[in-house]
């Protein structure tokens, strides 16, 4: 039996990833059946399910992805950065994360999961919110958690409103945001 190159999985992942993403963004997360996922992805279950035990563990994967990018493009550019991105973002992807909801409501063990997903990138939003408060840069009235819980709940309210294409004004939202958080 020959040997399959770490490349090789790598590239399979992504197809898988890449495939289940269109299929979800679709149909939902309820609604992408294992024959839907097969057909975009362009492999079988077997392969798929080689890859990644379940369906959820294939969403999972996604999300979990998705997080660490945007984590990343804060990191990096800013939380404005991630405003923009997600207005940018295609509402069918996000809309899955609306079907998601109800699951992470009564999923005890899935919300927990969720809440754990990249350990180390939280660590290092953390950090940097601590720099730019510690520089003046953010009011330092308010805990740091507050600050970040603040911004998850503009995050995803961004997302809500994209994922049920409302539309986002990334500019007033911005200005919002920066009066929010400016020092007092």
């Amino acid at each position: 039996m020959p040997k399959v190159t770490d490349e090789h999985r790598e590239e399979r992942r992504r197809q898988i990833l890449d495939g289940a993403r269109q299929a979800f963004g679709q149909r939902g997360y309820e609604g992408a059946t294992v024959p839907m996922l097969e057909q975009e992805i362009g492999l079988s279950r077997g392969a798929i399910f080689s890859y990644y035990p379940s369906k959820l563990e294939l969403f999972v994967a996604l999300a979990e992805e998705d997080q660490r990018k945007l984590g990343e493009l804060w990191l990096e550019e800013g939380f404005e950065a991630v405003v923009r991105h997600i207005g940018d973002e295609d509402p069918e992807w996000i809309g899955v994360y609306l079907d998601v909801g109800r699951m992470l409501r009564s999923d005890d063990a899935l919300r927990a999961r969720w809440l754990a997903f990249n350990p180390e990138l939280q660590a290092k939003l953390t950090e940097r919110l601590g720099e730019l408060q510690a520089a003046g840069e953010l009011r330092s009235d308010l805990e740091l958690s507050s600050i970040g819980r603040f911004l998850g709940v503009v995050f995803d309210g961004l997302a809500l409103q994209q994922g049920v294409r409302f539309g986002i004004d990334v500019e007033g939202t911005l200005e919002l945001v920066r009066s929010a958080l400016a020092p007092k």
